[in-house]
């Protein structure tokens, strides 16, 4: 039994946990670039943050009902994209907010997994810190349902900085730093930094339940999470 937890516990072949900065940094400057170059986030985060997500797992187990959820490794992103269950889930909740969002949006969960693929090939592997970094990536577009913030690049840039605070994913905190360093517009930085103190001050979001929390009533839902209203 030992030898097991001791092997379920190292990191598998190919989950990236050293620090690479120059990787970051040049997928960084192609983001600024482009802000719609999506893949340059899934490189910085395989630059950056697979200690951060080794550690985020390890909290999950911590928690009174991450166990349970580990054990389950429900795969969101095929939860997200049922639109059947999307389209029975309650009026005024949490993932009648994100079906909306969704489409209005032209979305889709499938969408940014695969934009991740490109750059993250290990996160496919069956093993529980990929599951993690699948989940991770799957609860995005949630996020923005449950902090308020759009997808135009303060929005983006704003939630990034919370998903710091969440996570303490270096990555997110680069691509932060980026935006309000190519900015250089003091409201915009003061509306990143509250982002990031909203992170800060919300319930540990990664640890939810997410097949219960979309069917949740987004008002409450906030409510419960600490989630603060946008300024």
């Amino acid at each position: 039994m030992a030898a097991a937890q001791g092997a379920e516990a190292a990191p598998a072949r190919g989950v990236a946990t050293r620090l690479e900065w120059g990787r970051a940094l040049a997928a960084l400057r192609k983001l600024l670039a482009d802000g719609e170059d999506t893949a340059q986030v899934f490189e910085i985060m395989r630059a950056l943050n697979g200690k951060a997500n080794v550690r985020n797992y390890q909290r999950l187990l911590t928690t009174r009902e991450g166990g349970r959820i580990a054990y389950e490794h429900v795969e969101l992103a095929d939860l997200l994209m049922d639109d059947a269950w999307l389209d029975a889930l309650p009026d005024g909740s949490v993932g009648a907010a994100y079906r909306e969002f969704m489409r209005a949006e032209r979305l889709s969960a499938e969408g940014l997994a695969a934009v991740s693929r490109q750059r993250l090939a290990q996160i496919e592997q069956a093993h529980p810190y990929a599951w993690f970094g699948r989940r991770t990536r799957d609860i995005h577009d949630v996020w923005h349902v449950l902090t308020g913030y759009g997808r135009d690049r303060l929005g983006e840039a704003c939630l990034v900085a919370f998903s710091y605070a969440q996570t303490r994913g270096p990555g997110w905190a680069l691509i932060a730093l980026g935006a309000v360093l190519r900015t250089r517009n003091l409201p915009v930085a003061r509306a990143i930094w509250q982002g990031f103190r909203r992170g800060r001050a919300a319930a540990w979001l990664p640890g939810e339940d997410y097949e219960r929390l979309l069917n949740e009533p987004l008002d409450a839902a906030r409510r419960r999470l600490r989630i603060t209203s946008l300024p």
